[in-house]
């Protein structure tokens, strides 16, 4: 591995642990930090959470967990074209949906609704409260216990009043600095990957197609491109082919301009960096247009297409209605579940009762909510 950059997230100088421990023999602390995240049970859990498609209308199609791997495959690349912290990058980008919801952002909307008097629900914090709170593996302490960069990498943005109640961690967002370079490529690397993998799976249902694509300029150009030099490939390569080109585009965007930010702002440490003002790593002008382009498309064509929206919809009704019965039958709860509400209830009322089944609401699988629903309301009808 090539030398950090001066202003590189260091094991040496990291925040630390909330519960100190003492130093990996064989590894370094962000390499710690991720293993911890792999062999995590949350992590396990996003095979069989939903990307767009409810996890299972295929196995081919993308998931929570193998679009974390791809966010960690992008993040590595930038973060060693620019001299950065590879592990931190990759903890980061593995940990970064481990407080979704089943069924994406359509079971977290729903679930926010249901928690919206009792302080609201969102992935990002859940995600912190899986490696701070949830995880139960360790027999000094609950979560994981991971370093202050890697925690503070996952939580990408927070309200000031949530902030306040986050001590350390909180402080970026009252100040209104940045987190380490490291963070910033995790949160790049997440939008590039789910926006060109959304298309790859969006033209495998059948719910896109090329020609509707070619309305979009990143896609045009490497369709031209790729048609130019193999006029007679078949379909299924020509896609592969398409996604490839479009994500190296975009990374190697990413990485001259963001090279670029950083040379002209020229940080001399990691604090230089989270009070630069803004972000330094982001795409140019163009690259930003474009990428911002294929988003928009894919939210008119794919994400409010009507098979899209009836899955949707279930999921939506799914999800209040575990929330409604849980909140007015208790019992119905697992024994370890109830347990954790008597624990929360004392002093807390019916927000803690809420926040415990925001919980166990948030960890299941795609086909553990739908089972639960048809346990406690009987059978439910498909995702078709």
């Amino acid at each position: 591995m090539a030398r950090l950059a001066r202003y590189a997230a260091s094991p040496a100088t990291s925040r630390g642990r909330s519960f100190p421990e003492p130093k990996p023999a064989y590894r370094t602390q962000y390499q710690r930090d991720r293993d911890r995240i792999i062999h995590c049970a949350a992590f396990r859990r996003l095979e069989y959470k939903t990307q767009v498609f409810v996890n299972h209308e295929g196995d081919m199609f993308r998931t929570r967990l193998t679009h974390s791997i791809e966010v960690a495959q992008i993040g590595r690349t930038v973060a060693r074209a620019l001299n950065l912290n590879e592990d931190l990058t990759e903890a980061i980008c593995l940990a970064h949906d481990l407080g979704h919801t089943p069924f994406g952002h359509t079971g977290q909307d729903a679930l926010n609704e249901c928690m919206r008097k009792y302080g609201g629900f969102e992935h990002n914090l859940q995600s912190l409260r899986v490696v701070d709170v949830l995880e139960e593996r360790y027999a000094e302490f609950s979560g994981l216990n991971l370093t202050f960069e890697t925690r503070e990498g996952i939580l990408k943005h927070c309200s000031r009043a949530k902030a306040r109640a986050l001590g350390d961690l909180g402080k970026r967002f009252l100040k209104k600095q940045q987190p380490s370079l490291e963070a910033q490529i995790a949160n790049v690397a997440d939008e590039i990957a789910y926006t060109n993998h959304d298309v790859d799976d969006g033209l495998r249902a059948g719910l896109l197609t090329i020609g509707q694509l070619s309305a979009c300029s990143l896609f045009d150009t490497q369709l031209r491109a790729v048609r130019s030099r193999w006029p007679d490939l078949p379909e299924r390569r020509l896609i592969h082919e398409l996604v490839r080109r479009m994500i190296d585009y975009l990374v190697s965007d990413l990485v001259r301009h963001s090279g670029e930010r950083i040379a002209a702002r020229a940080p001399k440490n990691i604090e230089d960096v989270r009070k630069a003002g803004r972000s330094l790593i982001g795409l140019g002008a163009e690259a930003t247009r474009l990428q911002l382009e294929l988003k928009r498309f894919l939210n008119r064509h794919l994400y409010k297409h009507y098979r899209v929206q009836r899955m949707s919809h279930k999921a939506k009704r799914i999800v209040r209605t575990l929330f409604a019965e849980f909140m007015g039958n208790g019992r119905l709860l697992p024994h370890d579940v109830q347990e954790r509400i008597m624990e929360a209830g004392r002093g807390t009322g019916g927000a803690g009762r809420a926040r415990i089944i925001a919980d166990y609401i948030a960890g299941m699988t795609d086909r553990y909510a739908i089972a639960e629903f048809e346990r406690v309301m009987g059978p439910a009808r498909g995702f078709d």
